[in-house]
């Protein structure tokens, strides 16, 4: 009898190619979508329904079973919290990483145990490989849609049965492939930013949850410049949003360079962006996959957000889950609350919380 697989079904084309190559390959595959966000939520803004009419939509072209389940209270409890707590304490975290360790191969993943699920799919841009009981993460063929920077906190267990169809796709294959077999997902546009918040203005949405606090506006050799409506809606690095204008007969734009959350100020420097660049960051909460370095220090390359190309580094361990990692260049805005993932070639090696 054929293996049973549990596809996430998001209602994208991804993973909607991710079940259709599962099929083929002879699997008895079955659709599950999760609802992380309840709608009734008036800042949400999650396309719940319509996606969900897409998975059933695709299903029925697939002729594969499929189900639905509520994760909202989890996602609350393990990813929202979070990511209110973090902007409280001013920093900029990733609930999409939370969301894969806490959510995708968390409660999914016993879920599809219920349904009978010797593995799990996504339509993840990411490559596995499953040597006895060591289970590696690896880059995709499609380097420009690679998401391993995502999966950074997966354990060992998170990624025994799990299988990711796309590792060796270009995304214009996938979508070739959707239009081929007639699949109602094929054109549809990538979503992106986070689910809960969808497309909406995320000024407004955070204003829902936490108080903004407003305050002022300094440079760094401490000039006054204006006021911010709070230091929760800047992140280092960012030029919009800022309204402060130019200066007279000074070329360059204003971008934000620290946060005293304590005096509740925000720094900013114009036109010079040499303060935002640091030579090194120290990192907690790391996972390593599959398991630590055999040697406290190593050489190998990082990625402090998911749009960065890699850069090499030195790591140096100092705890079991905490490292300083220094940059062979120095880098512009790496950021508290981010995730720096660690990289050997094609394999990503975990990563973890930018201090």
């Amino acid at each position: 009898m054929a293996e049973t697989v549990v596809v996430g079904m998001s209602g994208g084309v991804d993973s909607s190619v991710a079940a259709l190559l599962l099929k083929q390959q002879g699997y008895r595959v079955i659709g599950l979508f999760m609802k992380n966000w309840e709608e009734t939520d008036a800042n949400g803004a999650c396309t719940a329904e319509e996606d969900f009419e897409d998975v059933k939509r695709v299903a029925g072209i697939l002729e594969i079973p499929y189900y639905t389940v509520n994760f909202a209270k989890e996602y609350m409890d393990r990813v929202f919290a979070y990511f209110l707590q973090e902007y409280r304490a001013g920093r900029t975290p990733n609930p999409d990483v939370l969301c894969n360790r806490e959510i995708k191969f968390g409660p999914f993943l016993e879920y599809a145990k219920k349904l009978g699920a010797d593995y799990i799919a996504t339509g993840h841009y990411c490559g596995i490989s499953h040597e006895g009981n060591v289970h590696r993460l690896l880059k995709a063929a499609d380097e420009g849609k690679d998401q391993t920077y995502f999966l950074n906190q997966l354990s060992q267990e998170q990624l025994e049965r799990v299988m990711f169809p796309l590792a060796g796709l270009m995304k214009g294959e996938v979508r070739r492939l959707a239009e081929e077999n007639r699949l109602s997902t094929a054109k549809k546009k990538d979503s992106t930013g986070i689910c809960f918040i969808g497309e909406r203005n995320f000024r407004k949405f955070l204003q829902g949850y936490l108080p903004a606090q407003p305050g002022k506006i300094f440079t760094l050799d401490g000039e006054e410049v204006g006021t911010h409506p709070g230091l929760m809606y800047f992140t280092l690095g960012q030029r919009r949003g800022l309204d402060l204008g130019g200066r007279a007969g000074e070329e360059g734009r204003w971008f934000v360079v620290k946060k005293d959350l304590e005096n509740n100020i925000l720094y900013v420097s114009h036109g010079d962006e040499s303060p935002l660049y640091s030579e090194k960051c120290t990192v907690e909460e790391m996972n390593f996959i599959p398991h630590p370095p055999k040697t406290d220090k190593f050489r190998c390359t990082a990625k402090f957000r998911y749009r960065q190309s890699e850069q090499p580094v030195t790591v140096q361990r100092t705890g079991e889950t905490t490292l300083e990692i220094l940059f062979d260049e120095p880098q512009r805005a790496v950021t508290p609350g981010q995730f720096a993932v660690l990289y050997d070639d094609v394999q990503c090696l975990g990563g973890g919380v930018i201090q």
